[in-house]
């Protein structure tokens, strides 16, 4: 089905190029490009996991969350960030309207580390979402940076970590990343070598 779609043949893409697209389809708009995105590891998925679980321990009323969901940001801007932090009366809708979203977390892989880090630093700055926050893996260990919106409108980095960590914004949250850092270390001790 996708191939039907000859994706490869348009080159500007809008927020109603993509509502047409099938529904399951792993998307993001960015500046007009549509990137398609392959599966992550599991190991990105349990980490957008933490992060909401993280989150929901401290969570006032008032507020949802979700992972993977697009953001609408304008006609040319679509990202689907790992969690999405929302108030609750923008959670009744897909994509996700940028003014009704308090954060966006993102995990790094390895195709994603000039994006998560300027494009989309750049895009959630410009939609006004007040905290970005960036969970990288890839390194010996999992670091966690938290980016707030300065009253200028771009982000400044809050807090860089890599063991335990509490912050108080949006509330009290406390991210392990020393024992996520263990988990997926022993995971790739267990991996079976591919054949």
């Amino acid at each position: 089905m996708i191939a039907a779609l000859n994706l490869a043949d348009k080159r500007d893409w809008t927020v109603d190029d993509v509502a047409r697209l099938p529904e399951d389809l792993p998307y993001e708009l960015i500046d007009g490009r549509l990137a398609l995105t392959p599966a992550p590891l599991p190991i990105h998925q349990s980490l957008g996991i933490e992060i909401v679980l993280a989150l929901r321990a401290n969570w006032p009323a008032g507020y949802y969350l979700a992972t993977d969901q697009s953001v609408l940001v304008d006609h040319r801007n679509e990202p689907r960030p790992d969690v999405v932090l929302m108030r609750r009366e923008g959670a009744n809708r897909t994509p996700v309207l940028a003014a009704d979203v308090i954060l966006v977390a993102e995990v790094v892989s390895p195709s994603s580390r000039v994006s998560d880090r300027e494009d989309k630093m750049k895009l959630y700055s410009y939609a006004g979402i007040p905290a970005y926050w960036i969970i990288d893996p890839l390194g010996d260990r999992i670091t966690f940076s938290q980016f707030l919106l300065s009253s200028g409108g771009t982000y400044h980095c809050q807090l860089q970590a890599e063991g335990l960590v509490t912050i108080d914004q949006p509330w009290k949250v406390t991210l392990d990343l020393a024992a996520w850092t263990q988990e997926r270390d022993e995971l790739r001790e267990d991996a079976r070598p591919d054949i």
